[in-house]
């Protein structure tokens, strides 16, 4: 691969065996994997599982060749993730696309790590090689985190640089490497429609995303062009339940209150366990088609993104069930789901906002509600 993407790029094959010794001995780590295998062991065991993870690690680590062996081995746990936090997992629109060139595949935001992720697992269901994820740096702080993401085929995405001319070399770096990966590494890639998740639960894509990746245009070749030969696909995750709704709406509350949200170090490592280990329901990722339309400028690309986006969307029982508990009327619904399908949505809903004060239940039922409320 060309040195110049070196500071971005994921890790290649060479660089395994020293990333791997590193995560191994990384005590975090290893406390993480014992907490998500051995979650109903008592604590006092940990130490003990501990030891006998990394002693496991270690032994696996000589089977570990290249990045596909990686993959292999962190196969096991995803499935294991679905098994245990949903009640259904499905696909849809992916038997429709030529997949026979690399792919961008831009989708909703909702979870820092599962969107990627369950966008590789319907690859993967598929026979299809999975994607290089863009991830932005906001996450590497942790060298641990930093290190198992780009292992996992992730490139990194600058976003700290304050001066205006590092901003615009930094996106030119990444537009030019988005399509070294398509055109030379021949790689599916997994790009979120917007920076940070949507919080309230409205999906849309900004259109400085489009911009970037025309930032490596031949000026002379037009935008719809350009955005064919990226093969552009928009993807939704619908998730019935997001175990990060409490906290989202915290952070959306703290800032309409106080004008800002103060995020923590932790906190997006926090939200990445949690949106592992928590419950989510049904789960459903639809594959759109290919964009191929005359585009007049990135806004309109991206509002073409938008509209695949919002009608492939699966609606569930739980936005029914956040309407009737906004409104408390039962007759507010449709004939889609039976009302002991959204009675139980309501119960888990309940649950989950009984200790709750009224504006943050509010926050998390509006953003539940919205496949029914934003049409």
């Amino acid at each position: 691969m060309n040195a110049k993407f070196d500071s971005i790029r994921p890790f290649n094959d060479c660089d395994l065996p020293q990333v791997l010794g590193r995560l191994i001995q990384n005590r975090q780590l290893m406390d993480s994997l014992v907490a998500f295998r051995f979650s109903t062991w008592p604590r006092f065991c940990y130490p003990l599982l501990r030891a006998v993870t990394r002693l496991y690690l270690t032994r696996r680590r000589n089977r570990i060749k290249n990045l596909r062996d990686f993959q292999v081995l962190v196969e096991p746990y995803m499935q294991r993730m679905i098994e245990q936090t949903t009640d259904s997992f499905s696909v849809s629109g992916l038997d429709e696309l030529d997949l026979s060139q690399p792919c961008i595949f831009i989708s909703n935001h909702r979870d820092i790590a599962l969107d990627p992720g369950f966008v590789n697992w319907s690859l993967h269901l598929n026979g299809q090689d999975t994607v290089r994820i863009a991830v932005g740096d906001n996450l590497l702080k942790e060298e641990w985190v930093a290190d198992l993401i780009r292992l996992n085929k992730c490139f990194i995405v600058h976003r700290s640089a304050k001066d205006r001319r590092e901003k615009l070399a930094d996106a030119k770096l990444l537009s030019e490497y988005i399509f070294h990966t398509l055109k030379n590494d021949n790689q599916h890639i997994w790009i979120a429609q917007r920076e940070g998740r949507a919080k309230d639960g409205v999906d849309a894509t900004n259109p400085a995303i489009i911009s970037m990746l025309s930032l490596n245009k031949p000026k002379e070749q037009p935008l719809s062009e350009y955005i064919a030969s990226l093969r552009i696909v928009p993807v939704s995750i619908s998730y019935e339940f997001d175990p990060c709704d409490l906290s989202k709406a915290k952070e959306l509350h703290t800032t309409e209150v106080e004008g800002s949200y103060d995020k923590q170090d932790s906190e997006d490592i926090r939200s990445i366990v949690d949106g592992i280990v928590g419950y989510k329901g049904n789960v459903h990722v639809s594959f759109g088609q290919l964009l191929n339309s005359e585009f007049e400028n990135a806004k309109g690309v991206a509002e073409q993104i938008d509209m695949q986006i919002k009608q492939n969307y699966r609606r569930f029982p739980s936005a029914d069930a956040a309407v009737q508990m906004l409104e408390g009327n039962e007759n507010a619904k449709d004939d889609l789901f039976p009302q002991q399908k959204i009675d139980e949505a309501k119960a888990h809903l309940t649950s989950r906002l009984c200790d709750e004060p009224l504006e943050i239940k509010h926050k998390v039922l509006s953003m539940y509600a919205v496949p029914i409320t934003i049409k």
